[in-house]
This record gives C-alpha cells, structure tokens and sequence, in this order.
C-alpha cells in the first residue's frame, strides 16, 4: 500500500497562540506528532509532508528533520477552510510532485498526541480487511451517553435525553458510543475521489484506542498533559 501522511498545522490558533509549537514537556508540540509519523515511514515505506501556511511551523518541523517543499495556499488556511479541503489540495500535490499514486492518507493531527506507532498500524490493519470502508479514525470510550446521561432542549423549550424514547435504565445496557479523539485519521483513496468532507459516512470504522488520549484545546490541557508526561504518568510509552 502507498501512502501519504500529513501532519496539518496552521499558524493561527485563537485559543492557544502557536499551540502547534508550543514546547510541552522540553519539545515542541508537533514534534511528538513528527516522531510517531517517522516511525510509520519506517513501517510502512510511507511519504511525509507538513500543511501549512507559517514558515515558522515549518522552520520547526525542518529543525526536527522534517523539510517539506509543499505550502497550503492562503485560501486553505483561514478559519473557515475545513481541514479536509486542505488534506484534498496536499495529497493531489503530492501526487504530482512525487510522481506516485496513493492508496491512503494518514492524517496524523499534532494537538492529539497521545498516540503509538501500534495504534497506527492496528488501524490500517482494520481498514486493509474491509474493502469497503471508505475510511478510519480513532476514537476513545465516552464518558457520557445519548441514550442514557446527555440531554438537549428540545422544541418545546424543556430538556430531555439526546436520543429521546430510548428504554435503557442503565449506562451498561445502552448502546456503546465513542468520542472522536482526533489522534489520526486514515482515508482511502476512494474517499477523496468522491469529494467527501466528512470523515463520518455510512462506511467507515473505528480503531478504539486502548489507553488515554485527549484533544489539546485549553491551556489546561497542556499543564496537564505536562504533568502526565513530565513524571512518568501517562501509563504508556509514546
């Protein structure tokens, strides 16, 4: 299989000013994210390139090793461009300067870190053995329910369960659900060929990862990722 992995990283960040390169633990944040794509290149032979419209994003990831001719055009990376529309323009330029055909894009995504070289592979193993998924993305058990302990307002003003009518009287007996951790995401071919903008269709699959994995949204999350890595608490070996 030929495979492009991207490592999308815009400059700006509203939340969390440069939180693409924010040092976290004594190393840049992306640089968790480069050191887990260098060891799927290693894996499975595949291509890496860094999306992104701030040279200092990519004087980082070059200080890292990581040195990749392609910029995402302005238009890609403002805050209303999808990511998927800049993951689309990067695998077709790709292709093009590359001179080769891919079969799938591994999009590794720098501000969900928590993630292993087996987790990786585990999901493109999943993906190999169902030829009709379109796609694959890692997700984490939920903490909450819709069918059991999530509730919305509905059109009547007054707040009921999420998946109202449901008939579970217990966490346990309703429907496993999963949070999207945005860790990574592998797309076949196929799924850019029929110019999907969602990674949610009817065919796709989920790897669940087996151990912690958070999205890096608040500065909180960054002093308590810190923390979990800086004393050796994080239970797994990235």
């Amino acid at each position: 299989m030929k495979t492009l992995i991207t490592i999308c990283a815009r400059g700006g960040s509203k939340g969390i000013p440069g939180k693409n390169i924010k040092t976290i633990a004594g190393k840049p944040l992306m640089a968790y994210t480069v050191d887990c794509a260098r060891k799927v290149q290693q894996a499975i032979g595949a291509d890496i390139i860094v999306s992104t419209d701030s040279e200092e994003i990519l004087a980082v990831a070059a200080s890292l090793g990581l040195e990749t001719p392609y910029r995402r055009p302005a238009e890609l990376a403002n805050d209303t461009c999808g990511k998927l529309d800049a993951i689309d323009h990067a695998w077709r330029w790709a292709e093009d300067h590359f001179g080769c055909r891919y079969d799938y894009v591994l999009d590794l995504d720098c501000t969900a870190p928590l993630r292993t070289l087996e987790d990786v592979l585990e999901g493109f193993k999943l993906l190999e053995a169902d030829p009709k998924a379109l796609d694959l993305f890692s997700v984490s058990p939920a903490g909450r329910n819709p069918y059991f302990n999530m509730v919305e307002q509905k059109e009547s003003g007054y707040f009921d369960l999420v998946c109202d009518g449901s008939a579970f009287t217990s966490r346990q007996s309703a429907p496993k659900v999963y949070d999207m951790n945005a860790s990574y995401y592998i797309y076949r071919r196929k799924f850019f060929e029929e110019g999907r903008r969602d990674p949610n269709t009817p065919l796709s699959l989920v790897y669940v990862m087996p151990h912690r994995c958070f999205d890096l949204d608040e500065p909180a999350d960054f002093d308590y990722l810190e923390y979990l890595l800086e004393n050796g608490k994080l239970g797994f070996a990235l």
